[in-house]
């Protein structure tokens, strides 16, 4: 079995953090928008690994939950 099938056999919710297209699957928020919302220097759910950026899973759903809209 390669790495990546591997992998793919970790449950989103499992995991601790999220690629960009894991987390728009997992949040349900658009691509586009999550994108922009990393940008941001004050978010908090993100963590740059080089040039990479990876969702903390927690930190993105407390973000989830008390925002109104976005």
């Amino acid at each position: 079995m390669k790495y990546e099938e591997k992998i793919d056999l970790v449950p989103l919710w499992h995991k601790s953090t999220l690629s960009l297209e894991e987390a728009t699957a997992y949040s349900g928020i658009g691509r586009h928008t999550l994108a922009e919302l990393a940008d941001d220097p004050n978010c908090d759910f993100i963590m740059w690994v080089g040039r990479k950026r990876l969702f903390k899973r927690k930190k993105l759903d407390e973000w989830i939950e008390r925002t109104y809209s976005v």
